[in-house]
């Protein structure tokens, strides 16, 4: 049976995007179908990744001219304007939005404006804002429609004083305090950028603590890192109120301590508010075709990206974990290679996590904790950023990169990084982790000098020289005769 296309896409993200691509390098005939018109690319180009990094830049650079160059008793906030500080975010997005539309158009992919409904497992109804209605059918249906933030229950984000991460994008003032509700990664990156611009920053984290995941010594890097900034954190605490104070034109935010209890009142400029994460899988018609979906929404899928229904596949957000733009692009490609009977791209099992604060995290592999609990012996080396030159050289001096590898073998088991560059840095690591290679490549390999990389063969001999004074002689380490 003829259709009008061999896959449909819903939602323009990195995920649907990546799809699209390697369908048509297949010679498929695609449709992305996009709800908004200003928001093709989705959350990754207009609202997420791409404007939030551009952001970061800024500060960034601000934050090192200022370090190095500027007066410690002007803050940025009295040397920059806001507009500025934002037209190159502007011009980020302008480039990146017209590279979507002319790779679309090179591809020779076709798009539809309008909210997309799966009728059944190969049609799809297009509604557009003038209420038009059009059916459309393909072979294949990928859903991509990604994910948002929930709504606080205390209070009401009015984008004005009250920001979520969308309209923290376009304040026109950099505000002198700044209060973030929740403690999610996007929270740490903005505390840590605004913090950067000269804000002070609250931060008011409702759980036992914030990023538990990451490495214990990195944590512990970036919490010295976040003192050093004056970022203060409190943890277990519900927010009740917010709203404004006219008499001290204000915004207060009444919290509460969980343990005590006792009342707090906090004076900001601004509330940015952080929730958690819930799929945009509401009106598709997944009930009605038997898709199955977790106790929150989001749709499960097998190693190919495939769904139950076997000609619909999902990827990105809209699934879940682990909710990474990059993974989102080897997603869709993934599942387009499924659909068309191409030889399977794996997805890297061994999947590295950017944290763009300031400074940057990134980790690949197993913690210390969790390489003991599964190995048992395993050996740790660490470099910190102060040794070395590039980092003296550039005054970034607060990081450290930590290598975590088996004891008998010196197999490489993990890399975790906090620090300028980690998130670039973080990828020789894993090219070591998926060819199985040891801590021993670092130990014979020349880098550049000076680079942060050099951190590499520092973490290495450090933590040979940990186990030779635990009574290994060096030939024994290194297996050598």
């Amino acid at each position: 049976m003829s259709r009008d296309y061999d896959v449909i896409i819903l939602g323009s993200g990195p995920a649907g995007f990546s799809c699209a691509m390697q369908s048509a390098k297949f010679d498929k005939k695609a449709l992305i179908i996009e709800a908004n018109e200003s928001f093709l690319g989705g959350t990754w180009i207009n609202t997420g990744t791409v404007p939030s990094k551009a952001l970061r830049e800024t500060a960034s650079s601000i934050h090192r001219y200022t370090s190095q160059f500027g007066d410690e008793g002007i803050k940025p906030y009295d040397r920059f304007r806001m507009r500025d500080v934002l037209r190159y975010k502007d011009r980020v997005l302008a480039t990146q939005n017209s590279e979507i539309k002319d790779s679309l158009i090179k591809n020779e992919v076709d798009t539809a404006l309008g909210f997309g409904r799966i009728l059944d497992a190969h049609t799809v109804e297009v509604s557009s804002q003038d209420g038009e209605k059009k059916r459309f059918t393909a072979d294949h249906i990928l859903i991509s429609t990604g994910a948002t933030s929930t709504k606080p229950d205390a209070f009401e984000i009015d984008h004005a004083t009250v920001l979520d991460n969308r309209s923290i994008l376009d304040i026109h003032y950099i505000p002198k305090q700044l209060v973030i509700v929740g403690t999610n990664v996007q929270a740490m990156e903005f505390a840590t950028v605004f913090s950067a611009l000269g804000t002070r920053v609250t931060v008011l984290n409702g759980q036992e603590d914030y990023m538990v995941f990451l490495d214990r010594e990195i944590k512990e890097e970036f919490s010295a890192a976040l003192d050093e900034a004056r970022i203060n954190i409190f943890n277990r605490t519900r927010v009740l109120q917010v709203g404004p104070n006219p008499l001290r034109n204000c915004t207060e935010v009444k919290y509460q301590d969980k343990d005590t209890e006792e009342m707090h009142v906090i004076e900001t400029e601004l509330v940015l508010y952080f929730g958690n994460r819930k799929p945009n899988s509401a009106r598709l018609g997944l009930e009605e075709l038997g898709i199955k979906t977790d106790g929150k929404g989001f749709i499960q899928v097998d190693a190919n990206n495939q769904t139950n229904v076997p000609s619909i596949y999902a990827a990105g957000d809209v699934i879940g974990h682990p909710s990474l733009a990059s993974v989102s692009f080897s997603q869709g490609r993934n599942a387009s290679c499924h659909m068309f009977g191409i030889s399977r791209m794996e997805t890297e099992s061994i999947i590295p996590y950017g944290i763009y604060a300031i400074p940057e995290i990134a980790s690949v592999g197993l913690t210390e904790e969790e390489a003991k609990n599964q190995m048992g012996d395993v050996a740790v080396g660490r470099a910190y950023y102060r040794h070395l030159t590039k980092a003296n050289i550039a005054r970034t001096p607060r990081g450290m990169l930590k290598l975590v590898f088996e004891a008998e073998s010196l197999r490489l088991l993990g890399v975790h990084i906090v620090g300028s560059g980690a998130c670039d840095l973080i990828h020789i690591g894993q090219a070591v982790l998926n060819f199985g290679g040891s801590a021993r490549y670092f130990l014979d390999t020349v880098h550049n000098y000076p680079t942060y990389s050099e951190a590499y063969r520092v973490a290495a001999f450090n933590g040979i020289n940990y186990m030779y004074k635990g009574g290994q002689t060096y030939k024994d380490i290194l297996k050598e005769e």
